[in-house]
């Protein structure tokens, strides 16, 4: 992979010309003393309706799962922060994965905003939102009508939610860990284990909303369900709306080697206990919760360019399974290529996806759209990695923690996109002889776009994060963010 030197110059640019600069960089950061936060949470049901012409195919495990009924409704929630001029608007979906076009056009009806952030779930009981969970390997599973309504719903839940605002409000930021709530089902075994939460209080003291991030796979349930669920975050939410009395945004955060639940029996009593023990452990993160400014708030974002080897990818691409645009390879993944067609469709692929990092005073929000494994958060690599792996000697992707070192901070995963595992490239197994003496592959690679995919998206945020500090080092000096190279 061909990487270029240095750090591209951030672009800058006014909130009104946001969307159509997005693509290179965004810095927001606004100068001065910090300011007073404003804060509006909302909800809206996206459940899809059953019973009409269109089947609803549940995302996840396999094909050929028709939704039967509806247990529990699927969730959009949002949490809208206005510092000054900036109005930054974070949203959660109980989806599998919305993708970063829908995302953008989410955007684009939402002028009046700095940055909006979709994250998903990663809800494995609800409907399809990219393609490859319909009737069988070669149908599209996607009901493009329900998508736009999602779409629809999310623009108006930020205008509620900012219409909303509760105005000079506290916040403080609490961590809580327990490990006997996750499982890794993949070799080498790795977690994070760690809840965050943030939790926003009136100037009375009263809790006016709570934004929660978890690490695990919304999957207690099983493939054998084929009622449409929120999975454990649905009894998690409610729990904590319960206890606390205000309304709770749940956010994903790295779910990647596999994180979920402990095993136990698929059932509802089950699901619903379990939920109830992470609300239990995000309890811990409220009462452990201490003060945290988050202003000035700015957003640094970079569009990425992944290149898709997964052949099973390609296939559904060029079959119209997995619709969005497709781009040649630059060899830069920083860099846009020319749109794919039939003319070019040998030379090799890319896909069009965002990483970012947000600062909000004195925390750090990671953007991450796919499915981060732990290692790339902590950088507890296994060392030596197994020889038999396919690359064991490749370069270790920069982490979460050695990028932001002592800040604190929360991550979002599947955040405006999902693009499948980021693995780390010591990890790729995919040729005999296989990792750990094993007969077969570990699941993993078979839903990542590729060995390089990880290495991009960390590159990437590290570029968001030094691009970021760059500015504020020019602010700082009177100069123009942007005006200098980010070294």
């Amino acid at each position: 992979m061909a990487w270029p030197n240095g750090i591209i110059d951030p672009v800058v640019v006014k909130s009104a010309d946001f969307l159509r600069s997005l693509g290179f960089c965004l810095t927001m950061f606004l100068a001065g003393s910090v300011q007073a936060l404003d804060v509006g949470f909302g909800e809206v049901d996206i459940t899809p309706k059953l019973g009409g012409k269109e089947k609803v195919w549940l995302a996840g495990y396999g094909t050929g799962r028709e939704a039967a009924g509806v247990h529990d409704p699927l969730m959009a929630r949002c949490v809208v922060l206005q510092d000054g001029g900036t109005r930054i608007a974070l949203i959660s979906v109980d989806l599998v994965g919305l993708q970063f076009p829908a995302v953008q056009q989410i955007r684009n009806q939402l002028p009046g905003f700095s940055y909006v952030l979709v994250s998903s779930t990663h809800n494995h009981e609800g409907p399809d939102v990219i393609g490859m969970w319909g009737r069988n390997q070669y149908s599209y599973g996607v009901n493009d009508k329900y998508v736009k309504e999602v779409i629809g719903r999310c623009v108006d839940l930020v205008k509620d939610s900012a219409a909303a605002m509760v105005e000079n409000v506290s916040v403080s930021y609490g961590t809580a860990e327990d490990a006997s709530l996750l499982r890794d089902t993949r070799q080498p075994a790795a977690l994070d284990a760690v809840l965050r939460v943030l939790v926003f209080s009136s100037r009375s003291g009263k809790k006016v909303g709570l934004l929660v991030q978890w690490n695990s796979h919304p999957e207690a349930m099983g493939p054998q369900n084929k009622l449409i669920t929120a999975d454990f975050p649905w009894a998690t939410v409610g729990e904590l709306r319960k206890r606390y009395q205000c309304p709770v945004a749940y956010f994903t955060g790295a779910v990647g080697g596999l994180m979920a639940p402990p095993a136990g029996p698929t059932t509802f009593e089950y699901t619903k206990k379990h939920g109830i023990q992470v609300a239990g452990l995000a309890a811990k993160a409220v009462e452990a919760a201490r003060p945290l400014k988050l202003t000035p708030m700015g957003v640094e974002a970079r569009l990425l360019y992944l290149p898709v080897t997964n052949r099973l990818y390609r296939l559904g691409l060029s079959m119209g399974v997995l619709r969005r645009e497709r781009f040649v390879s630059t060899g830069d993944p920083y860099r846009k290529g020319q749109p794919m067609s039939g003319k070019n469709s040998g030379e090799r692929m890319t896909i069009e996806t965002e990483v970012a990092c947000l600062q909000l005073g004195e925390l750090s929000l990671a953007a991450i759209p796919g499915e981060l494994y732990p290692e790339l958060v902590y950088g507890k690599f296994q060392e030596p990695a197994d020889p038999a792996a396919d690359f064991p000697d490749a370069p270790l992707e920069p982490t979460i923690r050695q990028v932001l070192g002592e800040r604190k901070w929360m991550l979002l995963g599947l955040s405006n996109d999902e693009v499948g595992y980021l693995i780390p490239k010591r990890q790729w197994d995919t040729r005999k002889p296989y990792a750990y003496g094993r007969e077969k592959a570990q699941y993993g690679e078979a839903n990542s776009c590729g060995p390089e995919a990880a290495m991009i998206v960390m590159k990437g945020f590290a570029r968001c994060v030094a691009s970021q500090g760059a500015s504020n080092g020019r602010k700082q000096d009177g100069k123009t963010p942007g005006s200098d190279q980010a070294e």
